[in-house]
């Protein structure tokens, strides 16, 4: 069946004119918007409390800011990560690789090796997490089957070489022992 003419629609971009052909006007459009912005700004501190757009650290710390309803402060935040141990203070992590597999950063770095308890086929001898390539998505959290991994509220870490950022299972389960009694995000 042909096409009719009547449902052909031009497409041909119109030419510019020498005003349009500077882009003068697109020029005035954005900086009316920065000043707007600029001017809607003005007045705003650190010390404002409804201020969700930044904070005074180390003066001013995340978790002494109010939640706002929907959790804008700490709802959605996600900190360092910590390996759980299980009833008997093992490690709860059987090395399946699902959070390796599903983290997009490609930080984590499992080694598995043959459970000696009866209650699993594998542990992991090694696991390691580059904090510094991390990008705390919490895509590992979602994917673990066994609730192994998850984020915590703490951000402040701190390590002078990039060695120090790279946890290991020694020191993710440190941060476990340090934050058993705090609910992760």
């Amino acid at each position: 069946m042909p096409i009719a003419d009547s449902d052909i629609i031009d497409v041909t971009p119109k030419r510019m004119n020498r005003t349009e052909s500077v882009f003068l006007p697109a020029i005035i459009k954005g900086l009316g918007t920065t000043f707007r912005h600029v001017f809607q700004n003005v007045g705003r501190d650190g010390k404002n409390q409804n201020n969700i757009y930044g904070v005074q650290y180390p003066e001013e710390r995340r978790e002494q800011r109010p939640v706002l309803e929907g959790g804008l402060h700490r709802g959605n935040f996600r900190g360092v990560h910590r390996l759980n141990r299980d009833e008997d203070g093992r490690v709860r992590c059987v090395a399946c690789f699902m959070c390796a597999t599903a983290c997009p950063a490609n930080c984590i770095h499992i080694v598995a090796e043959e459970s000696p308890w009866d209650d699993r086929e594998k542990y992991p001898k090694q696991f390691d997490i580059d904090e510094l390539r991390c990008i705390f998505c919490g895509m590992c959290e979602e994917a673990c089957p066994v609730d192994a991994i998850e984020l915590t509220p703490h951000y402040a870490i701190t390590g002078l070489t990039r060695q120090e950022m790279i946890f290991d299972k020694a020191k993710l389960l440190e941060v476990y022992d340090k934050t058993v009694d705090d609910k992760p995000m």
